[in-house]
Parts: C-alpha cells; sequence; structure tokens
C-alpha cells in the first residue's frame, strides 16, 4: 500500500497517530493483545492496526513514518553517495600518496599528504 493511503488510515478515532504511538500500539498486539479488543480501544479498525503490524514486521518503525518520500530525499540520497564516493577517493588517493613518498620520498617541500 502506497504511503498516501497509509496516511489516510493514520488518524483512527484520535487524530493522526505518530510513528511511536503506532509501533506502542504494534508490540501491543505482538505481546499477544487481541486485535478486536486493541481495535476497540484504540479507536483504530482492525485492518489498520494489522497493516501497522505487517508494516513493522517488514521495516521496522521506519516504515510506520507517514512523511512522503519527495524528490529532496532522492537528491540527499544522490549527494550522499557522492560525498561517500568523493571521501573513498582522497582516501584511495592519499594511500598512493603515501606508498609513492615511501618509495620516492615527497613530492615536494609541504606538498605531502601524510
Amino acid at each position: 500500500m502506497s504511503r498516501s493511503k497509509r496516511r489516510g488510515s493514520d488518524a483512527g478515532g484520535s487524530g493522526r497517530w505518530s510513528a511511536r504511538r503506532k509501533m506502542e500500539a504494534v508490540l501491543r498486539l505482538l505481546q499477544g493483545e487481541d486485535l478486536d479488543a486493541l481495535s476497540r480501544q484504540l479507536k483504530v479498525t482492525a485492518a489498520t492496526l494489522s497493516e501497522w503490524r505487517d508494516v513493522f514486521l517488514a521495516s521496522g518503525i521506519a516504515g510506520l513514518k507517514s512523511r512522503e518520500v519527495d524528490s529532496r530525499d532522492e537528491k540527499i540520497a544522490a549527494l550522499e553517495k557522492a560525498l561517500a564516493e568523493t571521501a573513498l577517493d582522497l582516501s584511495i588517493a592519499r594511500a598512493i600518496n603515501t606508498v609513492y613518498e615511501r618509495k620516492a620520498g615527497p613530492l615536494a617541500p609541504g606538498k605531502s599528504t601524510s
């Protein structure tokens, strides 16, 4: 089910549910509380509780967060990947430079990366 459809089921009978509140309800289910009784107590449909449980078991609390993914999240992920690749490239360049300096001496005074 898409996040936007899940967002509609978050309301239950008492307004919007935080991921933490959803998790607490799911943990009560997992500890053996009756689905129908908990549904009535929390004023949330049994189907909604079952969905939260399934999502929680599949992806933990992150899956219970109702914020939709947008283009900024994709951009952030791409930038984080680029940053990691750049850091790796820098680390490799420093290692190569260290090996070169051990064999041939420093490249030039003040230019060493060690």
